[in-house]
């Protein structure tokens, strides 16, 4: 493992490695770290970004990595920052809550398409501890997440992160920036988490089955895809229209919805 390239991306990380410059130096003008920030980035892979997250907080990082063979290349790279540590293992099974120490924590990663949903959704357990998070994902994702009301990717993703923070799509990244070339656009998303949230549930279990439920069928209307959950009646009453599509809805409707049914 003497060097970087003989570290083959690999298909079931989902890996696809960052080499373009002027992509990473947006990346890092986006996330603005200075020294006392407290990082963590997530799958950094061959420390594309890691570098430059590094020289910006006076060498203070955490970095989360699943794949085994990347920690000897991170160790060998950037072992002389000495607050740089390196946690192996899943992001998605890792309790971020951990490196907070008094400090919010701003979240950077390159994440892979399979897990990003869910790693976005384990990521917002945390949001009290979480001062911004930025993101490189499929750019048909951060469409989802920055959708609002009426449009075609506006749904279940849209909603509940933006219950939880404010979304900002920040610019589209080509496949040539990456090695392996993935199929798809990328996009990169700044994700700041709610000091205070706008339109808190009483139940936020409710809420996500209520949203769940309203979008298992987007072409029908809520009469029908709430159906056994909220009548027409009590729709009215909270001055939403029944025959609505599930699409329509603000978050702020749905907050309401799933407080009168829970």
């Amino acid at each position: 493992m003497s060097s970087d390239h003989q570290h083959r991306a690999r298909k079931r990380f989902g890996q696809n490695f960052l080499h373009d410059h002027h992509v990473i130096d947006n990346i890092l003008a986006a996330v603005a770290a200075k020294p006392g920030d407290n990082v963590v980035e997530i799958g950094p892979g061959q420390g594309a970004i890691t570098e430059g997250v590094l020289k910006a907080t006076e060498g203070k990082l955490n970095v989360v990595e699943l794949d085994r063979d990347l920690i000897p290349i991170l160790e060998s790279k950037f072992n002389h920052y000495p607050d740089f540590k390196i946690h192996q293992g899943d992001a998605l099974q890792y309790d971020f809550g951990e490196l907070v120490k008094g400090t919010p924590l701003k979240v950077v990663g390159n994440l892979p398409y399979n897990i990003s949903t869910p790693l976005i959704f384990h990521l917002l357990s945390y949001h009290e501890h979480i001062k911004d998070m930025h993101f490189m994902l499929q750019k048909e994702v951060v469409n989802r997440l920055g959708a609002g009301p009426r449009d075609s990717n506006y749904g279940r993703l849209s909603i509940m992160v933006q219950y939880y923070c404010q979304v900002q799509p920040l610019f589209v990244v080509k496949p040539g920036s990456f090695h392996p070339v993935p199929k798809v656009d990328s996009a990169v998303v700044r994700m700041v988490p709610y000091q205070t949230l706008p339109f808190p549930a009483k139940n936020i279990k409710t809420l996500e089955k209520v949203v769940r439920q309203a979008f298992s069928m987007r072409r029908k209307t809520l009469r029908n895809t709430l159906k056994g959950t909220v009548t027409s009646e009590q729709l009215e009453a909270l001055g939403i229209d029944p025959s609505a599509r599930p699409e329509t809805l603000t978050v702020e409707q749905y907050v309401k919805i799933s407080d009168a049914v829970s």
